[in-house]
């Protein structure tokens, strides 16, 4: 009976939102009888997009298709009806109409599944029943001195709500947002045309353009100041007063909210948004908007539609992500409400959900928890007294989710830029595990709040592993004359000591270096032509870790022309050959019982010097092994010893 009861109201409210909303959704079956094809993207996305996905290898499919021409022909010549947008991804048209017949004729075509009330007309947008404006008391003058005189910018009075992600690392590394594009999905840019603020990205067209899924109008700066505060904390170049995180990135400013009124349609808009993001190339979307009730309780989410991507506005965002994306999004303010939770998008798996502190990583009341069964919210950033650009052309600060994203999503934006060919989910992860409670999170505060030094730092040792292996300390030419390079990967934030040492342990050239973790550092011993031949080694040493390797000066080849350097060796050796024939040669590495650890093929001309590695050296169990040259006229075998004789 109860389940009747319910079949039965769902059903009413279905009708009930068909007879009652003159904008209504129309689902359609398929994409069938597209005039665009798969093989030619370029029709329908930028060479920015198509490049995103050949970066990362993401398929281009159905979804990316658009909306079949004679389905959208078919539903404009029905009657009195306006096609006001399309999702592709969803496979879905937004239309108006209040001609009962015609939405008859369009529910009887063969490629619509159905059609459902999302939103009536636009209403008055110089309401802001929505968002409530943030203070507007100017801040007092912030010295230089709340950051450092070497960082990049005078941060002013924002210092604080990037230092608290050491965001000021990136931007002093030269990473500042250049090469990357950010979607704003909001309400609206009220002034951001005359806000000092902006003055940077409007100079330097870093504004890409505008978009209004609301108003239709491609015009935004009329309309709510939500997404121009959002939009300052992200591109503020305004030395000291405030800077955002992201200054130098391009940006979209896309109004997909109506903030005088909540209907399902805005969820249809921030698709469309999203949408659009992705067909220009943009690479991050920063979205202060979610959604949960709405002003007709009959379209209202529950709780059960959480971590399901049943809303449109998830699966939308859940897309985006796929697409190669990131979407940035703000957890909500419903901490210290009866709703409690997370809103939609920000339900997503893949969604970078990001709760409010204050500057001291304080959790802030109305930060919404993260609903039961998954990581949520996956970050925090400031979204207490966050500095934002007011109206009244001062800095000022405001209170929400709203702002901790956006201050976040700017530096993940930045973090990209260093690391370009990081897919999205690989970029966030880094954001994550340098979070202060990665290994601890909970429903409030996530993982906690990012360090963009500590992610920074994991990707760039992520690129060393794969370049050099696990191998940090480099010296080169191993038989060297006049002169040694010297070539390290940083292990710490610190001093190091450099120094080339004879075989008695004497130091001869010594070179002190301020290192950072993870960068390559260079250095050239010169002047080495008066040190006697022989064994020498580079000694590395940094009050923790301290590591030796061994370099041949002189001659080798003066009694040999097939020697193994170092022996006895402790993690590697080299091997020097002399040609003594010209053709193809095999070295061979094996163990007493004269199983082959490893074979070399290359080839030899006469008198060419060659210097080789044996790769499964550093695996080897100490004892003893032997290297077996095999030539076509020359035969040599070497004995070594691993381990301390």
């Amino acid at each position: 009976m109860r389940n009747l009861i319910v079949t039965l109201l769902f059903i009413s409210s279905i009708q009930h939102a068909n007879a009652q909303f003159p904008k209504l959704i129309v689902q359609l079956k398929d994409k069938g009888s597209n005039r665009f094809s798969l093989n030619a993207p370029s029709q329908y996305l930028s060479p920015r997009a198509i490049q995103r996905r050949s970066r990362y290898n993401i398929p281009i499919d159905s979804a990316d298709l658009p909306i079949t021409t004679t389905y959208l022909d078919s539903i404009k010549i029905a009657g009195a009806v306006t096609v006001l947008s399309t999702s592709k991804w969803l496979n879905q048209v937004l239309i108006e109409t209040s001609d009962q017949n015609a939405l008859n004729k369009i529910k009887s075509y063969p490629f619509v599944i159905s059609t459902r009330g999302v939103g009536f007309r636009s209403a008055d947008t110089t309401r802001n029943d929505k968002f409530k404006d943030p203070l507007t008391s100017a801040l007092p003058p912030v010295s230089r001195l709340a950051g450092t005189a070497t960082d990049t910018y005078d941060y002013g009075n924002s210092y604080g709500q990037v230092h608290i992600h050491e965001g000021e690392f990136l931007h002093n590394r030269g990473f500042h947002g250049e090469t990357m594009q950010i979607a704003v999905l909001d309400a609206g840019f009220l002034q951001y045309k005359t806000i000092t603020a902006f003055d940077s990205i409007r100079n330097n067209g870093q504004i890409l353009g505008e978009r209004d899924y609301v108003a239709f109008d491609s015009s935004v700066n009329e309309d709510d100041s939500h997404g121009m505060y959002c939009l300052s904390i992200l591109s503020a170049n305004w030395p000291g007063k405030m800077v955002g995180t992201a200054p130098k990135a391009n940006y979209w400013l896309v109004r997909t909210e109506n903030a005088a009124t909540e209907y399902v349609i805005e969820e249809h808009n921030w698709v469309a948004g999203a949408e659009f993001a992705d067909s220009t190339g943009s690479d991050l979307i920063s979205t202060s908007l979610g959604y949960t009730t709405f002003d007709d309780p009959a379209l209202n989410h529950s709780y059960n539609d959480l971590y399901k991507n049943t809303t449109m506005v998830s699966q939308g965002a859940a897309i985006a992500v796929k697409k190669g994306m990131i979407v940035s999004a703000s957890a909500g303010n419903e901490g210290a409400n009866s709703w409690k939770y997370i809103s939609f998008p920000a339900d997503v798996d893949s969604v970078c959900t990001v709760g409010a502190v204050n500057a001291a990583g304080v959790i802030a009341g109305f930060s919404s928890y993260g609903y039961p069964g998954k990581v949520k919210p996956n970050i925090v950033s400031v979204g207490a007294n966050t500095v934002i650009a007011g109206l009244n052309n001062q800095p000022v600060t405001g209170n929400g989710t709203s702002f901790s994203n956006p201050n976040v999503a700017g530096l993940i934006a930045c973090l990209w830029q260093a690391f370009p060919n990081a897919s999205n989910m690989k970029i966030l992860n880094a954001v994550y595990k340098s979070s202060d409670r990665y290994t601890a999170p909970d429903s409030h505060y996530g993982y906690g709040i990012p360090n963009f030094r500590l992610a920074y730092q994991s990707l760039k040792h992520g690129e060393n592993i794969a370049v050099y292996g696990n191998d940090w300390l480099f010296a080169t030419p191993n038989l060297f004359t006049d002169q040694l390079a010297v070539r390290v990967i940083g292990r710490l934030d610190g001093p190091v000591a450099i120094s080339l040492l004879n075989a008695a342990g004497q130091v001869v050239a010594t070179q002190n270096l301020a290192t950072e973790k993870e960068e390559l550092y260079n250095h050239t011993f010169s002047n080495l032509g008066n040190l006697p031949s022989g064994i020498y080694s580079v000694k590395y040493s940094d009050g923790i870790t301290t590591r030796t390797i061994q370099v041949t000066k002189g001659n080798i080849f003066e009694k040999e022309w097939f020697v193994a350097l170092s022996n006895p060796f402790t993690r590697d050796f080299t091997v020097f050959i002399k040609g003594q024939e010209t053709g193809e040669i095999v070295l061979r590495l094996i163990d007493t019982k004269g199983s082959v650890v490893e074979v070399i093929n290359t080839q030899i001309a006469q008198n060419e010097t060659l210097t080789l590695h044996f790769n499964n050296a550093q695996k080897l169990a100490p004892g003893v092994y032997f290297i077996q040259y095999l030539g076509k006229s020359q035969k040599r075998t070497v004995r070594l010893f691993k381990g301390s004789l």
